[in-house]
């Protein structure tokens, strides 16, 4: 993510503290993330102070193609590889002066179209597609030249962009046998992984096993012995810390949890591939448990709940189903690491991987799971809802979402989240942070129109709230003292939520965000001819269906239904019922 350090964002919060307490929150916020990543980060900023990490990314010659067997390249349209950032700025400069969103930019940078010009030339070898593969690198290297640019800024999108050409190459048969070209683009790009492993380890989320997975990769196409060892290591102990054995993911993020099994698969894919030793330690087993976790989580659709941050990734889509359809990334894991199919047995993107049909994975028949940070709950007609617990919480929250809780009715998401809108917004839009990573853009209660944890940057929050797993659901605790409980009850198609609340607070507001439809107001909540919703509680209310935000897609935020209750003190419990509609027979 754009940005994303464990303390250094805290100039960058559009929250304004005072100097004191500014340096309170940060200080708490170290206790909280841990010694380890406060140690990494340190050393990474003591590497940037004396130079060394700037050492080793020194101006180097641009790599001259062909970077691909028996191309030559065409003429293609002339692409902005730079947005409004600095082509010459060295990389360790890039985000040091933020202009602009750059998740957009690095998505172009990922060269995906890469692997769809691959897979048609290795389908029709005398068409053009081998040629406009050639083109494509040969514009990117001519462009970047090594480590100035954006393109160069981020080590884990180095090692994304890296691991995509290596794909390309095998898929052309041209891993085994390099150009030099090609040799000397993924030297480059290993070069610059290495710089600042650091870094990527103290994130505590995607950057290290991103960054360890391409360095492995790199090393192995190179025969590079030591970084191939060296991605192995780090990439199984990145698991090992950041993939619980139930499988959930540090980064409480669907989007994020696809976006590390597709890395994994990929690294797993070329490790078989090349007949490199195991990666060794609980990979294996943590990544069997991750496929399940993200089948579990799954719509039938393949749409993946929108909680936590969401930038749309969608790594080494050899299937073209995009990032809203997580299908075919859990038919490829599903293969590697549980040795069976998820469903969706003729997947064109295990077909160019050689990887053979297996027999399907028999459904979880469980109604109640609980995983690490989560607790879902399956009920009847397909319906099912996913609670946001924190429950252990060992890493940093990427949202205020503690508590949130998503329902899902087959494909359509009825009770749902607000998405991420982008990382660092257009300019006038810096409400959209608030507004959709805030307590604002969950399902939640909100105390006294206060947020739940103090901003101190984009992906860093203070005075994290204390989390608990009681029968049916979980509970928190946060800074000022307010509590919070809730509990979820499902009986076939009827569902029950329960909110007791506590603390010294003088009002609250409980929304829930529902999906787009003809929502009518109603005496006790809303209907349509999705679900029937009525809240009641032990104190009085008001009740009010509202505009509200957004982001279905990373970039975008739309207007959105938002029913909102509203109370005083001594309210303590709150009851909302979804009933869905009867199932059809037949």
């Amino acid at each position: 993510m754009p940005g994303d350090t464990v303390l250094g964002e805290a100039r960058n919060s559009t929250t304004i503290l005072p100097g004191w307490r500014g340096w309170w929150l940060s200080a708490d916020a170290a206790w909280r993330l841990g010694p380890r990543p406060v140690a990494l980060f340190a050393w990474h900023r003591l590497r940037l102070a004396i130079g060394i990490t700037r050492y080793a990314l020194p101006d180097r010659p641009t790599p001259q193609g062909p970077f691909l067997p028996e191309a030559g390249a065409v003429p293609i349209a002339p692409r902005d590889w730079h947005g409004p950032f600095d082509a010459k700025a060295h990389a360790l400069d890039v985000l040091a002066r933020p202009g602009a969103d750059i998740r957009g930019l690095w998505e172009a940078h990922r060269l995906a179209p890469l692997l769809t010009l691959a897979q048609a030339a290795a389908r029709d070898p005398e068409g053009a597609h081998l040629n406009q593969a050639e083109a494509l690198l040969a514009d990117w290297a001519a462009a970047n030249p090594p480590f100035r640019g954006p393109g160069w800024a981020c080590a884990q999108e180095a090692a994304l962009r890296a691991m995509g050409i290596s794909l390309a190459l095998a898929l052309l048969g041209a891993d085994r046998r390099l150009s030099p070209g090609a040799r000397d683009l993924l030297a480059l790009h290993a070069a610059r992984i290495r710089a600042t492993r650091a870094y990527g380890a103290a994130q505590d989320n995607n950057h290290p096993i991103s960054e360890a997975a391409g360095l492995f990769i790199c090393g192995l196409l190179l025969g590079r012995a030591r970084d191939q060892r060296a991605g192995a290591r780090g990439l199984a102990r990145a698991v090992a810390r950041l993939v619980s054995p139930c499988g959930a993911f540090a980064q409480a993020s669907p989007s994020y949890h696809r976006l590390m099994l597709d890395v994994l698969a990929i690294a797993e894919w070329f490790r078989r591939r090349h007949g490199a030793p195991s990666f060794g330690g609980a990979l294996a087993a943590r990544a069997a448990a991750a496929t399940h976790w993200l089948g579990r989580i799954m719509a039938p659709s393949g749409a993946l709940p929108r909680i936590g941050p969401c930038d749309d990734s969608a790594f080494a889509d050899l299937s073209g189903l995009g990032a809203g359809d997580a299908r075919a990334s859990l038919e490829r894991a599903s293969r590697l690491f549980l040795g069976a199919s998820a469903g969706l047995t003729d997947d064109p993107g295990c077909r160019a991987l050689g990887l053979t049909t297996a027999p399907a994975t028999p459904a979880p028949q469980a109604t109640h799971w609980r995983s690490a940070g989560w607790f879902g709950l399956a009920g009847a007609g397909g319906a099912r809802g996913v609670l946001r617990t924190g429950v252990p919480l060992r890493f940093r929250p990427g949202q205020a979402d503690l508590l949130h809780f998503d329902l899902w009715d087959g494909n359509e998401n009825l009770l749902r989240d607000g998405g991420s809108g982008a990382y660092l917004p257009p300019p006038g839009f810096d409400w959209w942070q608030a507004m959709l990573a805030g307590g604002l853009g969950h399902n939640l209660i909100t105390f006294d129109d206060a947020e739940p944890m103090p901003r101190l940057g984009p992906f860093l929050f203070g005075h994290w709230p204390r989390c608990r797993a009681i029968p049916d659901g979980a509970k928190t605790r946060d800074w000022r003292g307010n509590r919070h409980a809730r509990r979820i009850e499902c009986r076939g198609r009827a569902w029950r939520v329960e909110d007791q609340v506590g603390g010294d607070f003088r009002r609250l507001a409980l929304r829930w965000r529902l999906c787009p439809g003809d929502w009518q107001r109603i005496a006790d909540g809303v209907e349509s001819a999705k679900a029937r919703i009525t809240l009641t509680a032990d104190a009085p209310f008001s009740l009010e269906l509202i505009r509200g935000w957004e982001s279905t897609a990373y970039g975008r935020v739309d207007p959105a239904p938002v029913l909102e209750l509203r109370a005083q003190r001594p309210i303590r419990r709150i009851f909302t019922e979804i009933a869905l509609p009867k199932m059809r027979l037949g």
